[in-house]
């Protein structure tokens, strides 16, 4: 068994030496050791192995001795600028006020630039909103004095509390709950350490994360806008595609009285998905509802928990049924992915469906070739060609591709990078460069991509793909 203890250590020598003793003595093996000072000088995140009985006790002792204790929670750097005159002794007054407060400087920067002023900025620690309104108040009467957004900054002010105060605001803007705090600050870790050892600033990290999880954020409740199209495939049948901000697409294929959709996108836009699915499907609530997943990633499958069928390829399948046990899926065995999904999992509250819904379709054949045909999929008057892919993107991917309508659903095989909203590729932004890369084999998503064109016959197609529009596509 693993466990992850997020250690809140002294800053002294010798700190991490009895942290080390504690585990050796109950023959409990450190795997993994993250500790950057430059990012807070207390916090040390150890990965152990041991039985449930070591760990257990591993954690008592620790909190025994105060590693485990978290008592700078409700306190936070607030940023200010103060504007004053570059002469000698202006900056004294200002000083004396944080002094009469009590508040502790984490951060001091000033240098003069030409003018007859200088810009002091200055990191305040406090945990009393009240009493640093009050303080911006007296010192107003002095100078000019700025609030600056801490969580856009481009450096980190201090270092004592960090991890606390970055996932704090996370977590307020994204309504998490406390179970998944302690996830998102030992991923957030991870993550962190994972794409340092890339060459990635720790800076860039955070800063990628925090934009991620604002774009998140603003695009709830009512400015939730997705784009919304309607396409008709044969005369009997039509696909509405539903665009959110961020997440995967969601497909509704109506074929006479019945409906099937095609992957559900994040589980934080609950809510908003269903108010709006109840208006296009008219007694939404009432009917058998029945989706299709192309991949088994957390963007495409964070609503399947509101379905009663799910039909997914065999391997998605088994991606899906070791999540619900409580283990790694496929994309979380990728140690360069594995951080950013576990991140996308706490913002956005994902919940794994239940494995006796989900239905595996197509054979479970080991594919060979960049595409493999597996089986069929029927619905209404379209007949799929079932195929996947070779896990260039993720293992267990499927691709359907309706020959008579020219109709195909690709999942992320193929996306849409040319037709996005300015909010869709805002949000695409951040996967890459959290993940390094979106696919698992970008060579090979490549060679599955190319594959899926040359599988079309001579016509008009309208293909969807897992993110962007709908794709309008002439094959010779």
């Amino acid at each position: 068994m693993n466990k992850t203890f997020a250690t809140k250590m002294p800053n002294h020598i010798g700190a991490f030496l009895k942290a080390s003793r504690c585990f050796a003595e109950l023959g409990v093996n450190i795997t993994r050791v993250s500790y950057n000072k430059a990012v807070d000088s207390h916090m040390l995140f150890i990965d152990a192995e041991g039985t449930p009985e070591q760990l257990q006790k591993a954690t008592e002792q620790l909190a025994a001795i105060g590693y485990l204790q978290c008592d700078e929670e409700d306190r936070h750097v607030v940023l200010l600028e103060f504007k004053l005159k570059d002469v000698p002794g202006s900056v004294t007054t200002v000083l004396e006020l944080i002094s009469d407060y009590n508040f502790n400087i984490s951060y001091i920067s000033s240098q003069e630039n030409g003018t007859e002023y200088q810009l002091f900025k200055m990191g305040l620690i406090v945990n009393d909103d009240n009493k640093i309104k009050r303080f911006i108040d007296e010192a107003k009467k002095i100078c000019e004095v700025r609030l600056i957004d801490y969580n856009h900054a481009d450096k980190i002010y201090d270092n004592s509390f960090f991890y606390n105060t970055f996932v704090d605001e996370l977590s307020s803007s994204m309504d998490i709950s406390s179970d998944f705090k302690n996830e998102l600050m030992i991923n957030t870790n991870l993550a962190m350490q994972t794409l340092d050892e890339t060459g990635i600033s720790p800076y860039r990290t955070f800063d990628s994360i925090s934009r991620f999880a604002e774009l998140l954020a603003l695009s709830r409740d009512a400015a939730f806008e997705p784009r919304i199209t309607e396409h008709r495939i044969t005369e009997n049948t039509t696909v509405t595609l539903i665009e959110p901000p961020c997440g995967s697409n969601t497909a509704i294929i109506k074929s006479g009285e019945e409906y099937l959709f095609i992957d559900s996108g994040y589980a934080c836009y609950k809510d908003e998905m269903l108010a709006l699915i109840r208006k296009l499907v008219p007694g939404f609530d009432s009917i058998l509802k029945d989706i299709f997943i192309t991949h088994a990633d957390v963007d495409h499958c964070g609503l399947l928990y509101l379905f009663d069928k799910v039909y997914a390829s065999a391997k998605s399948a088994e991606c899906l049924r070791l999540e619900y046990e409580g283990k790694d899926g496929y994309r979380e065995t990728n140690s360069l992915h594995k951080p950013y999904v576990r991140i996308c999992k706490s913002l956005t509250s994902y919940e794994p469906v239940t494995p006796d819904k989900v239905v595996v379709t197509g054979g479970s054949k080991k594919t060979e070739a960049p595409l493999e045909k597996t089986g069929t999929f029927d619905f209404g008057d379209l007949h799929f060609e079932l195929y996947e892919g070779n896990g260039g993107h993720l293992k267990g991917e499927s691709v359907l591709i309706d020959r008579v309508n020219r109709v195909a659903f690709t999942g992320d095989i193929f996306v849409n990078l040319k037709d996005m909203t300015s909010t869709q590729a805002e949000y695409n932004k951040y996967a890459p460069i959290l993940m390094t890369s979106v696919d698992t084999d970008k060579d090979l998503c490549a060679q599955e991509r190319k594959a899926f064109f040359d599988l079309l016959g001579s016509g008009e197609w309208q293909i969807f793909g897992g993110h962007g529009g709908k794709k309008d596509y002439t094959s010779q």
